[in-house]
């Protein structure tokens, strides 16, 4: 059973009960195995910037399948927090960021409903790693 807590070989200990919901929560996820990772799950976890080169390479292949997936918020909500992430947080994983590129290069941010800074983002992105069509 891989989970975050064996690849990083670093045990947080159980959930406090006086922490708070969230913290709760993804000291769980670092128990949980990543093949049952939920989209939720993921976007939980990398929105908080935790165990982000093991859970963006997941990420990516559930964007590219379906770029607006759903979390428990709203079409897209995966996508924005992935999005946001710093850009060295792509910095060993290049190819990915080229996969998540082209799977972006024919969706309508705006006609999808993404917010303005995520429109900016996904443009951004196609510009830099897609190829203008000839």
């Amino acid at each position: 059973m891989t989970t975050i807590q064996h690849i990083e070989g670093q045990d947080w200990g159980d959930p406090s009960g006086d922490g708070s919901s969230l913290i709760q929560r993804c000291t769980r996820l670092r128990r949980k195995p990543l093949t049952d990772f939920t989209v939720e799950d993921l976007r939980v976890m990398l929105g908080q910037g935790l165990a982000v080169s093991i859970l963006l390479p997941l990420a990516v292949d559930v964007l590219v399948t379906d770029p607006l997936v759903e979390g428990d918020y709203y079409p897209g909500d995966l996508l924005e927090v992935v999005l946001r992430l710093p850009h060295s947080a792509w910095a060993s994983m290049p190819e990915r960021r080229q996969q998540l590129a082209a799977a972006l290069a024919n969706l309508d941010p705006v006609g999808a409903g993404l917010p303005k800074t995520s429109h900016d983002a996904v443009m951004s992105l196609v510009r830099q790693h897609v190829p203008p069509a000839r």
